[in-house]
């Protein structure tokens, strides 16, 4: 029999218009960035996904270089996607990106024609797929005329090989200019994935003005700010935590005295809403009307619980917002 998902994954999940694209997205969609490599039981990767589509997530954002090692994600997320989902193909909406480092050379890496062309072509062997849904620029390359970056994106979209394009990491002007220039060569943005969480506010300078007056959607990603904006560090740093471990995604400094305060009144006000700081956290990032939908990451299937159970509550009081704003500006 294998897999059958849950009759209901559609009554619950919220799916919210992308820009001013015919396309919608889930709420809360699920990346594939860590959990999805070599180093994770594949078993293990596998509940996530089932979990997630159950529950309406029917998102999956990966990218070339995620694993570890690069590539493999990819092929593992291939390999479920054959044995479990391949009835359902045309429910999901598969996205992945080029822009780091991913093989050796001067065609491995940044945005030239070259490297993102032949980046989605791999990407799509690894997958077992004829196109994906969203193909990204995954970073700005400051050597690369803009112009021939955005003709590759357009190419691959008349191609076939992918639906839509987005920008991941863009600043605000220069994402502006990109905007531009796809809506010229008539394959428009439909999305931008910047870092964003109460503790990343960068893309509220401007990108999240951009991304709105232009129609374009954005999918905010590390809302919990690596963990930080989660119940694991109130008591100071865990011994199996990331921060512990010295990971290059949470550093131990980054965990300031001043940064847990402000960790433990957030957890106050999120207990005052009846939610966990995490929902908290995610519901504050699609506040915004820019926004669509908000990317996570998962190692158990309970975080995926936790984050679609937000949708219970993601509307917020001024004076809510506005006690947020003075936890987040106060220095102790």
């Amino acid at each position: 029999m294998g897999y059958q998902p849950d009759k209901n994954r559609y009554q619950t999940m919220h799916y919210r218009r992308c820009g001013r694209s015919g396309l919608k997205l889930p709420a809360i969609s699920l990346g594939l960035w860590h959990n999805f490599g070599d180093a994770t039981l594949i078993e293990n990767s596998r509940q996530l996904l089932q979990r997630a589509f159950d529950l309406g997530i029917t998102h999956f954002d990966l990218a070339n270089n995620y694993g570890p090692p690069p590539g493999s994600a990819e092929r593992n997320f291939g390999r479920i996607l054959q044995e479990d989902f391949l009835p359902w193909r045309d429910e999901l909406i598969i996205s992945t990106k080029a822009g780091y480092t991913m093989w050796d050379g001067p065609y491995g890496d940044w945005g030239s024609r070259k490297y993102l062309i032949s980046s989605l072509d791999q990407s799509l062997k690894r997958m077992g797929l004829d196109y994906v849904d969203i193909f990204y620029h995954h970073r700005p390359d400051p050597e690369t005329p803009l112009q021939e970056t955005m003709k590759a994106l357009d190419h691959v979209v008349r191609q076939g090989k992918a639906l839509y394009v987005g920008l991941s990491n863009y600043p605000a002007e220069l994402a502006r200019q990109a905007i531009e220039i796809l809506d010229d060569l008539g394959t428009p943005c439909l999305i931008h994935q910047p870092k964003y969480s109460m503790f990343e506010r960068a893309p509220e300078e401007g990108l999240l003005d951009v991304l709105h007056k232009q129609g374009v959607g954005c999918i905010p990603f590390s809302p919990l700010a690596g963990g930080q904006l989660t119940n694991r560090y109130l008591n100071g740093i865990p011994a199996d935590s990331r921060a512990a471990s010295g990971s290059k995604f949470l550093n131990p400094d980054q965990i300031t005295d001043e940064k847990l305060e402000k960790v433990r009144k957030l957890n106050a006000l999120a207990e005052s809403r009846g939610q966990k700081l995490s929902q908290m956290a995610l519901a504050w990032i699609l506040r915004h009307d820019a926004v669509t939908s908000v990317l996570i990451g998962a190692s158990k299937t309970a975080q995926i619980d936790d984050a679609v159970g937000m949708l219970a509550n993601y509307d917020f009081t001024a004076g809510e917002l506005a006690s947020i704003e003075e936890i987040l500006s106060s220095s102790n």
